[in-house]
């Protein structure tokens, strides 16, 4: 009997980031914070009951694969995990961040290697989010920020490498362009997962060198071929030359003529014997 796999348990569908830092108070805003807030808690409690649509709701969804960020008077103090979560509709403002592995292609770009032989590199980056608080508020971009240090360090590692060595060795150089941002992403907030190079191309110049180069190696292979059995012909042409004039294969071949002419109707036939020149 097939048994149906078990369903995953609570702790293993997403890590945990849920956590509340205590709110620091501002002595001279905290009255109008506190009024503030409370009316924003009377409006919230109403707002939960249906009939009341007057009322701002006060719940908010955040959705599997993603995270609350909470400010309150624009101050971050706590973060929430997947599920229903209530906030003040005054004072507090919640934003959902993703954690999900990200599969960015970063843009082609043309690559002078060490050999000076240009190429295009085509290539993927998987990453994600690690510290939600870290990549959203002390980072503008992260996702331009991290394409920008990936395409840097892959002209640099590329670079230092020849035609033949990217070629040969992607995972080496993607092995080397990870080691190289994974420091930079983690003070980001985020960890990268690993670097994939999908492809590799040659510019239209360097397409023609090559194809012109492969032609003339193969005419030189053909003609060096063509040379080769000029030879060994020469050589057989030989042999049979030195096995020919023998006087035995001479009797041979005077009696195939002779064979031959007496085939012919009408003919006249002389018959001269082997040797009577002499």
């Amino acid at each position: 009997m097939i048994q149906p796999p078990p369903l995953p348990r609570q702790q293993n569908l997403q890590k945990s980031y849920k956590h509340e830092l205590p709110l620091e108070k501002h002595q001279q805003n905290a009255v109008y914070e506190a009024c503030v807030g409370c009316c924003g808690d009377c409006c919230g409690f109403l707002g939960m009951f249906p009939c009341l649509c007057c009322f701002p709701n006060p719940y908010r969804t955040i959705q599997q694969g993603n995270v609350g960020l909470v400010t309150r008077f624009g101050r971050y103090y706590k973060c929430v995990d997947p599920g229903l979560v209530s906030v003040n509709p005054y004072t507090e403002q919640i934003r959902a961040v993703e954690i999900k592995v990200n599969i960015t292609p970063i843009p082609s770009q043309v690559i002078m290697t060490k050999d000076n032989v240009s190429i295009v590199i085509d290539s993927v980056i998987y990453w994600e989010i690690v510290e939600p608080f870290i990549a959203t508020f002390l980072v503008s971009n992260v996702n331009k920020a991290l394409m920008e240090r990936t395409q840097t360090t892959l002209r640099h590692v590329v670079g230092s490498r020849s035609l033949q060595e990217s070629i040969e060795n992607r995972e080496s150089v993607a092995h080397d362009i990870l080691g190289l941002i994974a420091a930079p992403a983690k003070s980001w907030g985020v960890k990268v997962e690993s670097i994939l190079i999908k492809d590799i191309k040659f510019t239209p110049d360097l397409q023609e060198s090559l194809a012109a180069a492969a032609k003339q190696q193969r005419i030189g292979e053909s003609k060096i071929i063509t040379a080769r059995a000029e030879v060994e012909s020469a050589k057989l042409m030989r042999e049979a030359s030195d096995i020919l004039n023998t006087q035995a294969a001479m009797q041979i071949r005077y009696l195939e003529t002779l064979a031959n002419i007496s085939s012919h109707p009408g003919t006249k036939v002389i018959f001269l014997p082997p040797g009577s020149d002499k």
